[in-house]
């Protein structure tokens, strides 16, 4: 039996995954439950009316997705407002914390599994690693160690795991936890009024695993009695050959007043970092998030987001989602770079592509240059036509801030390697070449004025 809070901490776990962290922090993570009403409808309460409005207007079947992966299937759910909380208080008393509900469930999100991965040199070693450890559980790379920044991928790779073993190991008793649900498990069964019986019971449900992710290890560090049990937990499933797998955003010897021993622990087994994904994975991870949730988005948008967000995964797929929605709300049939100039705000001066395209700027460097566009867009490496190359693209990119991957399209298929290399020797030449200055200058003269290109 699991109490209702519980559940509902389950549900917010599964939402915090599946929502960007602003709307996370906004309108989910102050909600309460109030009520479980036999076994069908679960009462939430909100901290105001347009946080209610927020989620029915924008989030209610992804709430609905989450409560009925922890709840079961046909649960309806109703939303309160501050003052409908407090009448239905008034009638119903609030009685969530009695209340038990039997679960079953998968602890794991059915999106994060191997298959939806994307696997590129930053994290090519990690999913060998996870992928190794699911197979072969306590036998290869225990503790497994996984760390990286904020949205590379840490939470999705254990999920994948657990995904893995419940599909292929039905019968192992596997556990995901984040580091303060164990040291919140740990503290309450301290303060129990039959504390020795809880302490027993709390080490009863953490020491007969057969697999243990603890996710944000990092938080144990100023835990002193939690970091305690943890150690002893950990040399139980150790010492019988049980999987331990650990995230954290730094590697152990970077977490601070952490206990020598159980550095000792977590440096005995693999430690594998996640990296910030390159271009061409960051392309493939939003091509997977296109396929998976079928939105349709041109493909130099794409291009676009790759080459201007390359923070983590989180921030990818959110300005993804965001540019996706602003499409649907204009009920156009794919997201275009207009609602991508839009997305992204001031961090863009639209106004830049007014008029001009990638053509206007290469036909006004050939003119420029007496060069035809067969010779800018070839393969010729005489510097007649190289500086001229290199000036189209540098304008280009300054210009319409379009992708380098996109650039590289235009001028022959290059890699957005060379395509990067080109612009920033126009960019270093700039600051030194009078007569780089002047090629620059005017060139883009004529393109304002329209006149000789």
């Amino acid at each position: 039996m699991q109490d209702l809070s519980s559940l509902w901490q389950a549900v917010l776990e599964k939402l915090e995954l599946n929502v960007s962290n602003v709307s996370y922090v906004m309108w989910f993570k102050p909600l309460k439950v109030l009520d479980f009403v036999d076994g069908k409808k679960l009462i939430i309460a909100t901290n105001s009316t347009s946080a209610k409005n927020q989620i029915l207007r924008n989030y209610i079947d992804k709430l609905k997705s989450a409560v009925e992966d922890i709840f079961g299937e046909n649960i309806e759910i109703e939303v309160l407002d501050q003052n409908e909380e407090i009448e239905y208080v008034k009638i119903n008393g609030e009685n969530s914390k009695e209340k038990g509900v039997e679960v079953n469930k998968n602890p794991f999100n059915a999106k994060y599994t191997f298959d939806n991965f994307v696997v590129g040199k930053s994290n090519q070693f990690v999913y060998a690693a996870a992928r190794s450890v699911a197979e072969h559980p306590g036998e290869k790379f225990n503790p497994l160690f996984i760390y990286g920044g904020v949205g590379l991928g840490k939470t999705h790779i254990l999920h994948a795991i657990g995904n893995y073993l419940k599909e292929f190991n039905p019968n192992l008793n596997v556990m995901y936890v984040t580091c303060e649900q164990f040291a919140n498990d740990y503290i309450e069964s301290l303060g129990s009024a039959s504390k020795n019986k809880a302490v027993l019971e709390f080490r009863a449900k953490y020491r007969n695993l057969d697999v243990l992710m603890v996710d944000d290890i990092q938080f144990i560090s100023k835990k002193t009695s939690t970091q305690e049990e943890f150690f002893h937990t950990f040399n139980e499933l150790y010492q019988n050959n049980k999987q331990i797998i650990i995230s954290s955003d730094r590697p152990p010897k970077d977490i601070e007043t952490l206990a020598d021993r159980l550095r000792s622990r977590f440096t005995s087994g693999l430690i594998q970092d996640i990296q910030q994904p390159d271009l061409e994975t960051r392309i493939a991870i939003l091509r997977k998030k296109c396929q998976l949730e079928k939105y349709v988005i041109d493909d130099n948008v794409i291009d676009f987001i790759a080459e201007k967000i390359d923070s983590n995964i989180r921030d990818l797929e959110g300005m993804l989602s965001k540019i996706y929605f602003l499409a649907n709300l204009s009920n156009k049939p794919s997201a275009t770079m207009e609602e991508a100039f839009e997305a992204f705000n001031g961090l863009i001066e639209e106004e830049k592509n007014e008029g001009l395209s990638p053509d206007d700027i290469i036909d006004c460097v050939c003119k420029y240059f007496d060069i035809t566009r067969a010779d800018i867009i070839g393969k010729k490496k005489s510097k007649e036509v190289v500086e001229p190359r290199m000036i189209a693209i540098y304008l280009i990119s300054e210009i319409l801030e379009m992708p380098l991957v996109s650039i590289g399209k235009l001028f022959g298929g290059r890699d957005h390697t060379t395509i990067m290399h080109s612009r920033d020797k126009i960019s270093d030449a700039l600051k030194t070449s009078f007569k780089t200055q002047s090629f620059i200058n005017d060139i883009k003269k004529m393109l304002k004025s329209g006149q000789n290109c």
